[in-house]
Protein backbone atom coordinates (compact mmCIF):
# COMPACT_ATOMS: atom_id res chain seq x y z
CA UNK A 1 0.00 0.00 0.00
CA UNK A 2 0.96 3.44 -0.80
CA UNK A 3 2.51 5.45 1.88
CA UNK A 4 3.76 8.73 0.53
CA UNK A 5 -18.47 14.98 -10.31
CA UNK A 6 -20.35 18.39 -10.25
CA UNK A 7 -22.83 19.87 -13.00
CA UNK A 8 -22.15 22.91 -13.94
CA UNK A 9 -23.52 25.41 -11.78
CA UNK A 10 -24.45 22.95 -8.75
CA UNK A 11 -22.84 22.56 -5.47
CA UNK A 12 -22.61 18.99 -5.21
CA UNK A 13 -21.93 17.50 -2.29
CA UNK A 14 -18.32 18.71 -2.39
CA UNK A 15 -17.98 21.97 -0.45
CA UNK A 16 -15.44 24.64 -0.67
CA UNK A 17 -13.18 26.02 2.03
CA UNK A 18 -14.96 29.81 2.69
CA UNK A 19 -11.21 30.86 3.03
CA UNK A 20 -10.56 30.38 -0.54
CA UNK A 21 -12.86 33.24 -1.73
CA UNK A 22 -10.83 35.46 0.74
CA UNK A 23 -7.42 35.29 -1.76
CA UNK A 24 -7.63 35.97 -5.55
CA UNK A 25 -6.50 32.42 -6.72
CA UNK A 26 -7.20 32.79 -10.53
CA UNK A 27 -4.31 32.99 -13.00
CA UNK A 28 -3.71 32.70 -16.66
CA UNK A 29 -1.23 30.24 -18.54
CA UNK A 30 -0.53 31.53 -21.87
CA UNK A 31 -4.23 32.40 -23.29
CA UNK A 32 -5.91 29.93 -20.56
CA UNK A 33 -7.46 31.55 -17.60
CA UNK A 34 -8.13 29.41 -14.66
CA UNK A 35 -9.76 30.12 -11.37
CA UNK A 36 -6.79 29.01 -9.32
CA UNK A 37 -3.74 27.19 -10.09
CA UNK A 38 -3.86 23.67 -9.14
CA UNK A 39 -4.50 21.30 -11.53
CA UNK A 40 -3.66 17.16 -11.45
CA UNK A 41 -0.86 15.80 -12.94
CA UNK A 42 -0.87 13.94 -16.21
CA UNK A 43 -0.30 9.74 -15.79
CA UNK A 44 -2.09 10.30 -12.02
CA UNK A 45 -5.71 11.16 -12.09
CA UNK A 46 -6.92 8.41 -14.72
CA UNK A 47 -8.07 8.83 -18.76
CA UNK A 48 -11.43 10.62 -17.02
CA UNK A 49 -13.13 11.47 -14.50
CA UNK A 50 -11.99 8.71 -11.72
CA UNK A 51 -11.23 11.41 -9.50
CA UNK A 52 -14.63 12.64 -9.19
CA UNK A 53 -15.43 10.67 -6.22
CA UNK A 54 -13.45 12.09 -3.96
CA UNK A 55 -12.56 15.72 -5.10
CA UNK A 56 -15.00 18.60 -7.19
CA UNK A 57 -13.41 18.35 -10.27
CA UNK A 58 -14.70 21.41 -11.46
CA UNK A 59 -13.70 23.81 -8.52
CA UNK A 60 -9.79 22.70 -9.91
CA UNK A 61 -7.63 25.23 -12.14
CA UNK A 62 -8.15 22.33 -14.58
CA UNK A 63 -7.58 18.22 -15.04
CA UNK A 64 -4.77 17.17 -17.12
CA UNK A 65 -5.93 13.48 -18.19
CA UNK A 66 -3.08 10.29 -18.49
CA UNK A 67 -1.61 10.88 -22.34
CA UNK A 68 -3.24 9.13 -25.36
CA UNK A 69 -1.74 8.47 -28.43
CA UNK A 70 -2.58 8.42 -31.67
CA UNK A 71 -3.45 4.40 -31.80
CA UNK A 72 -4.17 1.95 -28.93
CA UNK A 73 -1.27 1.36 -26.69
CA UNK A 74 -0.84 -1.82 -24.04
CA UNK A 75 1.77 -0.13 -21.82
CA UNK A 76 4.99 -1.67 -19.78
CA UNK A 77 4.98 -5.46 -18.23
CA UNK A 78 4.08 -5.93 -14.77
CA UNK A 79 5.16 -5.14 -12.07
CA UNK A 80 4.99 -1.37 -13.46
CA UNK A 81 4.82 0.86 -9.63
CA UNK A 82 7.59 0.79 -6.88
CA UNK A 83 7.28 2.40 -3.68
CA UNK A 84 10.71 4.40 -2.71
CA UNK A 85 11.52 6.70 -0.02
CA UNK A 86 9.70 9.70 -0.29
CA UNK A 87 8.23 9.26 -3.71
CA UNK A 88 7.33 6.57 -6.15
CA UNK A 89 9.08 4.81 -9.40
CA UNK A 90 6.75 3.92 -12.49
CA UNK A 91 7.19 2.03 -15.21
CA UNK A 92 3.54 2.11 -16.60
CA UNK A 93 4.34 2.73 -20.14
CA UNK A 94 1.90 5.03 -21.56
CA UNK A 95 -0.98 2.44 -21.84
CA UNK A 96 -4.05 4.12 -23.26
CA UNK A 97 -7.23 3.30 -24.91
CA UNK A 98 -6.31 5.62 -28.33
CA UNK A 99 -7.50 9.71 -29.07
CA UNK A 100 -10.35 8.21 -30.43
CA UNK A 101 -11.82 6.09 -27.54
CA UNK A 102 -10.31 8.66 -25.46
CA UNK A 103 -12.79 11.12 -26.99
CA UNK A 104 -15.90 8.57 -27.33
CA UNK A 105 -15.69 7.05 -23.77
CA UNK A 106 -13.75 8.90 -21.24
CA UNK A 107 -14.21 12.54 -21.94
CA UNK A 108 -18.05 12.67 -22.17
CA UNK A 109 -18.07 11.91 -18.19
CA UNK A 110 -15.42 14.01 -17.46
CA UNK A 111 -16.53 17.14 -19.25
CA UNK A 112 -20.24 16.77 -17.56
CA UNK A 113 -18.42 17.28 -14.16
CA UNK A 114 -17.63 21.16 -15.18
CA UNK A 115 -13.73 20.73 -15.55
CA UNK A 116 -11.41 22.54 -17.57
CA UNK A 117 -9.51 19.69 -19.16
CA UNK A 118 -6.21 19.95 -20.44
CA UNK A 119 -5.87 16.40 -23.32
CA UNK A 120 -2.10 15.03 -23.50
CA UNK A 121 -0.93 13.56 -26.04
CA UNK A 122 2.47 11.49 -27.17
CA UNK A 123 3.72 9.14 -29.84
CA UNK A 124 6.81 7.73 -30.76
CA UNK A 125 7.34 9.38 -33.96
CA UNK A 126 6.65 13.42 -35.08
CA UNK A 127 4.01 11.25 -37.53
CA UNK A 128 2.49 10.11 -34.37
CA UNK A 129 2.21 13.15 -32.26
CA UNK A 130 0.71 14.71 -35.49
CA UNK A 131 -1.64 11.83 -36.33
CA UNK A 132 -2.88 12.60 -32.48
CA UNK A 133 -2.70 16.21 -32.57
CA UNK A 134 -5.72 15.89 -35.61
CA UNK A 135 -7.94 13.71 -34.33
CA UNK A 136 -8.05 15.64 -31.03
CA UNK A 137 -8.51 18.63 -33.62
CA UNK A 138 -11.74 17.18 -35.34
CA UNK A 139 -13.17 16.79 -32.22
CA UNK A 140 -16.32 18.76 -31.67
CA UNK A 141 -19.30 18.98 -29.27
CA UNK A 142 -19.74 19.86 -25.55
CA UNK A 143 -16.85 17.56 -24.16
CA UNK A 144 -14.47 18.25 -27.17
CA UNK A 145 -15.54 22.02 -25.78
CA UNK A 146 -14.16 21.24 -22.24
CA UNK A 147 -10.73 20.99 -23.62
CA UNK A 148 -8.85 24.11 -22.92
CA UNK A 149 -5.28 23.33 -23.80
CA UNK A 150 -3.46 20.14 -24.66
CA UNK A 151 -0.22 19.30 -23.13
CA UNK A 152 2.25 17.74 -25.39
CA UNK A 153 4.45 15.01 -23.68
CA UNK A 154 7.66 15.19 -24.81
CA UNK A 155 9.35 12.45 -22.46
CA UNK A 156 8.89 9.71 -24.83
CA UNK A 157 11.12 7.84 -26.59
CA UNK A 158 11.74 8.28 -30.03
CA UNK A 159 11.97 5.44 -32.30
CA UNK A 160 13.29 7.72 -35.14
CA UNK A 161 16.48 8.50 -32.97
CA UNK A 162 17.40 5.14 -31.20
CA UNK A 163 15.06 5.62 -29.17
CA UNK A 164 16.07 8.78 -27.36
CA UNK A 165 13.49 11.16 -25.68
CA UNK A 166 12.15 13.58 -27.88
CA UNK A 167 12.91 16.07 -24.65
CA UNK A 168 16.47 15.14 -24.75
CA UNK A 169 16.98 17.33 -28.17
CA UNK A 170 15.92 20.80 -28.59
CA UNK A 171 15.92 20.01 -32.43
CA UNK A 172 13.58 16.90 -31.87
CA UNK A 173 11.41 19.15 -29.05
CA UNK A 174 10.86 21.89 -31.93
CA UNK A 175 10.08 19.42 -34.58
CA UNK A 176 6.92 18.02 -32.34
CA UNK A 177 5.58 21.10 -31.32
CA UNK A 178 5.53 22.68 -34.57
CA UNK A 179 3.89 18.77 -36.06
CA UNK A 180 1.15 19.64 -33.60
CA UNK A 181 0.27 23.02 -35.08
CA UNK A 182 -2.89 21.38 -36.64
CA UNK A 183 -4.61 21.69 -33.20
CA UNK A 184 -5.09 25.07 -34.40
CA UNK A 185 -6.37 27.54 -32.12
CA UNK A 186 -5.91 24.86 -29.00
CA UNK A 187 -2.95 26.22 -26.88
CA UNK A 188 0.06 23.51 -26.46
CA UNK A 189 2.10 22.89 -23.65
CA UNK A 190 5.36 21.26 -23.60
CA UNK A 191 6.16 18.62 -20.81
CA UNK A 192 9.87 18.45 -20.57
CA UNK A 193 12.31 15.88 -18.99
CA UNK A 194 15.03 17.26 -16.54
CA UNK A 195 17.13 14.17 -17.52
CA UNK A 196 19.25 16.70 -19.43
CA UNK A 197 22.24 18.61 -19.48
CA UNK A 198 20.75 21.95 -20.43
CA UNK A 199 16.70 21.91 -19.80
CA UNK A 200 16.89 25.82 -20.63
CA UNK A 201 17.75 25.41 -24.14
CA UNK A 202 14.95 22.49 -24.55
CA UNK A 203 12.63 24.58 -23.56
CA UNK A 204 13.20 27.46 -25.37
CA UNK A 205 13.08 25.55 -28.26
CA UNK A 206 9.58 24.24 -27.53
CA UNK A 207 8.55 28.44 -26.59
CA UNK A 208 10.06 29.41 -30.20
CA UNK A 209 8.18 26.22 -32.07
CA UNK A 210 4.76 27.85 -30.73
CA UNK A 211 4.22 26.45 -27.19
CA UNK A 212 2.66 28.42 -25.13
CA UNK A 213 3.73 27.44 -22.03
CA UNK A 214 6.10 24.50 -20.95
CA UNK A 215 5.57 21.95 -17.97
CA UNK A 216 8.29 21.07 -15.61
CA UNK A 217 8.71 18.19 -15.27
CA UNK A 218 8.51 15.06 -16.05
CA UNK A 219 9.38 12.13 -13.75
CA UNK A 220 13.39 11.85 -12.97
CA UNK A 221 15.19 8.32 -14.48
CA UNK A 222 15.34 5.93 -11.69
CA UNK A 223 16.35 2.53 -11.45
CA UNK A 224 15.53 -0.11 -8.04
CA UNK A 225 17.20 -3.26 -7.61
CA UNK A 226 15.80 -6.06 -5.66
CA UNK A 227 18.84 -7.60 -3.28
CA UNK A 228 17.44 -11.03 -3.37
CA UNK A 229 16.62 -11.75 -6.74
CA UNK A 230 19.16 -9.46 -8.42
CA UNK A 231 16.67 -8.42 -10.38
CA UNK A 232 14.84 -4.52 -10.94
CA UNK A 233 12.14 -4.43 -9.40
CA UNK A 234 9.94 -2.81 -12.65
CA UNK A 235 8.82 -4.80 -15.25
CA UNK A 236 10.43 -2.98 -17.46
CA UNK A 237 13.48 -2.47 -15.68
CA UNK A 238 14.32 1.34 -14.84
CA UNK A 239 11.19 3.85 -14.20
CA UNK A 240 10.50 7.42 -13.44
CA UNK A 241 11.20 9.09 -10.03
CA UNK A 242 8.42 11.11 -8.85
CA UNK A 243 7.18 12.11 -5.54
CA UNK A 244 8.45 14.98 -2.53
CA UNK A 245 12.18 13.25 -3.17
CA UNK A 246 11.88 15.36 -7.21
CA UNK A 247 10.44 18.36 -5.46
CA UNK A 248 13.58 20.43 -5.34
CA UNK A 249 14.66 19.13 -9.27
CA UNK A 250 11.17 20.68 -10.23
CA UNK A 251 11.49 24.14 -8.33
CA UNK A 252 15.46 24.18 -9.89
CA UNK A 253 14.33 23.63 -13.29
CA UNK A 254 11.55 26.39 -13.11
CA UNK A 255 13.69 29.23 -11.53
CA UNK A 256 16.25 27.98 -14.38
CA UNK A 257 14.20 28.93 -16.90
CA UNK A 258 12.11 31.57 -15.94
CA UNK A 259 15.95 33.18 -15.28
CA UNK A 260 16.61 32.63 -18.73
CA UNK A 261 13.53 33.64 -19.97
CA UNK A 262 11.33 35.65 -17.79
CA UNK A 263 8.57 36.11 -20.33
CA UNK A 264 8.14 32.32 -20.46
CA UNK A 265 4.82 30.94 -18.99
CA UNK A 266 5.44 27.93 -17.02
CA UNK A 267 3.60 24.69 -15.20
CA UNK A 268 5.36 23.50 -12.26
CA UNK A 269 4.95 19.89 -11.21
CA UNK A 270 7.00 17.67 -9.09
CA UNK A 271 6.23 16.52 -5.73
CA UNK A 272 3.82 18.99 -4.86
CA UNK A 273 2.07 17.67 -1.60
CA UNK A 274 1.32 20.78 0.33
CA UNK A 275 0.23 24.22 -0.31
CA UNK A 276 3.88 24.94 0.50
CA UNK A 277 5.31 23.00 -1.94
CA UNK A 278 2.98 25.39 -4.77
CA UNK A 279 3.64 28.39 -3.05
CA UNK A 280 7.98 27.50 -3.66
CA UNK A 281 6.84 26.68 -7.55
CA UNK A 282 4.78 29.86 -8.11
CA UNK A 283 7.71 31.71 -6.44
CA UNK A 284 10.63 30.47 -8.80
CA UNK A 285 8.41 31.17 -11.73
CA UNK A 286 5.01 29.28 -12.05
CA UNK A 287 1.67 29.64 -13.02
CA UNK A 288 0.46 27.31 -12.17
CA UNK A 289 0.96 23.55 -10.61
CA UNK A 290 0.04 20.26 -11.26
CA UNK A 291 -0.08 18.11 -8.25
CA UNK A 292 0.52 14.11 -9.36
CA UNK A 293 2.02 11.35 -6.66
CA UNK A 294 0.23 13.20 -3.41
CA UNK A 295 -3.00 11.63 -5.07
CA UNK A 296 -2.01 8.36 -4.62
CA UNK A 297 -1.75 8.74 -1.41
CA UNK A 298 -4.68 11.18 -0.55
CA UNK A 299 -7.06 11.54 -3.51
CA UNK A 300 -8.72 14.44 -2.03
CA UNK A 301 -4.60 15.91 -2.48
CA UNK A 302 -5.61 18.54 -5.05
CA UNK A 303 -8.51 20.08 -2.88
CA UNK A 304 -5.94 20.22 0.42
CA UNK A 305 -3.14 21.42 -1.43
CA UNK A 306 -6.23 24.57 -3.15
CA UNK A 307 -7.11 24.91 0.30
CA UNK A 308 -3.42 24.90 1.94
CA UNK A 309 -2.55 27.79 -0.83
CA UNK A 310 -5.19 30.04 0.10
CA UNK A 311 -4.92 29.68 3.54
CA UNK A 312 -0.62 30.54 3.17
CA UNK A 313 -1.62 33.54 1.06
CA UNK A 314 -4.66 34.78 3.21
CA UNK A 315 -1.95 34.28 6.25
CA UNK A 316 0.81 35.92 4.54
CA UNK A 317 -1.39 39.12 3.50
CA UNK A 318 -1.19 37.74 0.11
CA UNK A 319 -3.83 39.26 -2.37
CA UNK A 320 -3.71 37.14 -5.31
CA UNK A 321 -1.00 34.42 -5.84
CA UNK A 322 -0.20 35.92 -9.29
CA UNK A 323 1.66 38.21 -6.77
CA UNK A 324 3.51 35.15 -5.99
CA UNK A 325 4.84 34.25 -9.82
CA UNK A 326 8.86 34.54 -9.95
CA UNK A 327 8.63 36.39 -6.41
CA UNK A 328 11.80 34.71 -5.23
CA UNK A 329 14.84 36.62 -4.11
Amino acid sequence: MMRFGRQRGSRSRFQRPERITKVDLSTRVGSVVLPNPVMTASGTAGHGAELGRYVDLGALGAVVVKSVSADAWAGNPAPRVHETHGGMLNSVGLQNPGVEEWLEHELPELAATGARVVASIWGFTVEAYERAAKLLHAAEGPAADAIVAVEVNLSCPNVESRRHMFAHSANATAEVIEATEVLGSRPRWAKLSPNVTDLTEIAVAALDAGAEAVTLINTVMGLAIDPVTRRARLGNGGGGLSGSAIHPVAVRAVADVHAARPDAVIVGVGGVSSGEDAVELLLAGASAVQVGTATFLDPRATERILRELADWCDDQGVRSTRELIGGAG
